[in-house]
């Protein structure tokens, strides 16, 4: 096992990501090969980290925050997510790990390592804490305009992610709408519904904003730019929570002697909801393993998204949405 970390990209790099390879190596036993400039990442090494854990494959260029991430991927071959996933395609790493441009990680991954058999678009999937376990939301960020084809395959790549990878038998499957009844939503939403009711899924029908968090669906498909508003509006709703109970508690003397007796329970309930434990959300579709973290991103956070990279390879769920697709669609073309 081997991930490739862009050391490069994020806004606190190298800083931070070197910090979170390291911890992870130390941690996990994970090999990590950081890519970037050398000189600035063996600056941040530890003197005694072993060569067994840790690498670094030198390059010295990066995609920044504001360029245009297509451009920037095709124009900088020595970019440090380009060269990441060139690692990948050459059999030296088995993922990517990146807090850089979103957008040049996907364009990266697509370029290089192509689609999947049976894939159209590629889809970022976030993991979200539920009531009763953890939820996938897809997509979240990389299709803006999507097809009816297109959130039935992102159903069929999230139903292998959930099922191999974190646990899931047979994953209750909804459709995010803005009601129940199949006759709601857009033209989009309500042909998607018809492929997905004709599917091997476990499909159980539209799901509200509301339904997101509840745990009665264990995956909800979207599309990217509705995905990604509902992510961030959930990230910033949980830290506005989580400060202003504790600003709450800290306000009294009851409140302060309540906090010191609920410190662990306090401590659970952030950490349940905190995206951090989660790491990254995996980019599915292309022909490998590629796991996209927030830009900002702190050391505990890249040291999980390569968890979760090792654990994807680990259970082989590339190998898995491969099969999946091909049989949902002959499935489908039977139908």
């Amino acid at each position: 096992m081997n991930v490739a970390v862009d050391a490069m990209g994020g806004d606190y790099a190298p800083g931070v990501v070197v910090q979170g390879a390291v911890d992870s190596a130390l941690e996990f036993g994970i090999h990590v090969t950081l890519v970037g400039d050398e000189g600035l990442i063996r600056d941040l090494l530890p003197s005694d980290i072993s060569s067994d854990l840790i690498n670094v494959h030198h390059c010295a260029d990066a995609v920044q925050m504001h360029e245009s991430p297509l451009k920037a991927v095709r124009q900088k071959r020595d970019a440090s997510i380009r060269v990441a996933f060139e690692l990948v395609k050459r059999r030296k790493a088995n993922a990517v790990v990146s807090a850089g441009n979103s957008g040049a990680t996907v364009a990266a991954g697509i370029l290089t390592l192509g689609r999947i058999e049976g894939v159209d678009r590629p889809a970022i999937a976030g993991i979200l804490p539920g009531e009763k376990g953890r939820v996938i939301l897809i997509d979240v960020g990389a299709n803006v305009d999507c097809r009816p084809t297109y959130l039935f395959q992102f159903g069929v790549m999230a139903n292998a992610f959930a099922s191999s990878c974190l646990g899931l038998g047979n994953p209750k499957i909804g459709l995010l709408s803005i009601g129940e009844e199949g006759s709601k939503g857009n033209e989009q939403v309500r042909l998607a519904r018809k492929l997905l009711e004709a599917s091997p899924l476990n499909f159980v029908g539209n799901v509200e904003g509301r339904d997101i968090f509840a745990g009665e669906v264990e995956i909800i498909v979207c599309d990217g730019f509705v995905g990604n508003v509902a992510l961030k509006l959930s990230e910033g709703m949980a830290k506005a929570m989580t400060r202003s109970l504790k600003a709450e508690l800290i306000g009294t003397l009851s409140g302060r002697a309540a906090l010191l007796c609920g410190r662990r329970s306090f401590e659970n309930f952030r950490r349940k909801i905190d995206y951090e434990e989660y790491g990254g959300a995996p980019l599915l579709g292309i022909n490998g393993v590629g796991i996209i973290c927030h830009g900002g991103s702190s050391a505990r956070a890249i040291k999980n998204a390569i968890k979760l990279a090792d654990s994807y390879v680990s259970n082989r769920v590339l190998e898995k949405m491969v099969l999946q697709l091909k049989d949902f669609n002959g499935k489908q073309a039977l139908a």
